[in-house]
């Protein structure tokens, strides 16, 4: 009997300490993993846009089977990296992220959006994460194609992308311009401009450079430097990272992660993401 009992007591340890072992990697599975979820249009190159491939290391589209790569994709695996999160990339209509960010379905926006006065009364930005001067493009054979400043645009029919500074700031400055309704993708935009729908495009210097290395029809016209240019404000040129407001602590990380790096490093992974954008940018 007293060996019977021994048995059954040694039994019920093996299994205790079992069951105590599996619980501990049970909780140690369940553990939160911290997570950075992305929101971006996928449709911006050279700042972000969607391909079939992981290829260059691009990142996969949640609840897609595309996958995601550009400039705000590096950045947002940069920053991902850094503070020790899984990154996943949401792709979301332009219109449509600042009301992700503020109902926090999505951590961030990083889709080169310009840190104006109207998007800080309901949004928290970083600090600039890239610098983007103001420019238009032209068809080679417009009558524009050798402009020198806004004033020889006088009289242009131009268009732009919705609820931009391109659009909103920078368009109503050509004087006698036919602004035509705001286009809802920059492909959009684009492709309004090759087809000959519109005459100029105001955009900001990546954009405008990865278009014209694809399409060698195009102009593209930068009046800085010039008392004949666009006039808009640091703070519109300025592009951040929307967050939610209220969330310092992720944007105090995000902040202190971008300190790290200089406008040289910007210039670096901006130059690599043209490098690579995609071929048809009107797709």
């Amino acid at each position: 009997m007293k060996r019977l009992f021994s048995f059954f007591l040694a039994l019920l340890l093996t299994v205790a300490l079992f069951a105590g072992c599996n619980q501990g990697s049970q909780q140690s599975g369940d553990e939160e993993e911290k997570l950075l979820r992305v929101g971006m249009e996928c449709a911006f190159a050279p700042y972000n846009w969607a391909q079939s491939t992981d290829a260059n290391g691009a990142v996969p589209i949640n609840d897609s089977r595309d996958f995601a790569y550009g400039y705000d994709v590096m950045m947002a695996k940069y920053l991902a990296d850094k503070l020790g999160y899984k990154l996943e990339i949401y792709q979301l209509d332009w219109d449509s992220l600042p009301a992700a960010v503020q109902s926090g379905t999505i951590d961030c926006a990083i889709a080169g959006q310009s840190i104006t006065s109207e998007r800080l009364m309901t949004l928290d930005f970083t600090t600039p994460y890239y610098y983007a001067s103001i420019v238009c493009l032209v068809l080679a054979d417009s009558p524009y194609a050798e402009a020198q400043g806004i004033s020889d645009l006088a009289g242009a029919i131009g268009t732009s992308q919705l609820n931009t500074i391109w659009y909103d700031v920078c368009l109503p400055q050509i004087d006698g311009a036919t602004i035509q309704p705001a286009m809802d993708s920059a492909p959009a935009m684009l492709a309004a401009l090759t087809s000959g729908k519109t005459e100029l495009v105001v955009t900001d210097m990546p954009t405008a450079m990865a278009a014209a290395a694809v399409y060698s029809e195009l102009v593209l016209l930068d009046f800085s430097g010039s008392t004949d240019n666009f006039e808009v404000s640091d703070e519109e040129i300025n592009i951040g990272i929307s967050l939610q407001k209220g969330n310092s602590e992720l944007l105090d990380a995000l902040n202190a992660a971008l300190a790290e790096l200089t406008i040289e490093d910007f210039e670096t992974m901006m130059g690599d993401a043209i490098k690579v954008q995609p071929l048809a940018t009107d797709e």
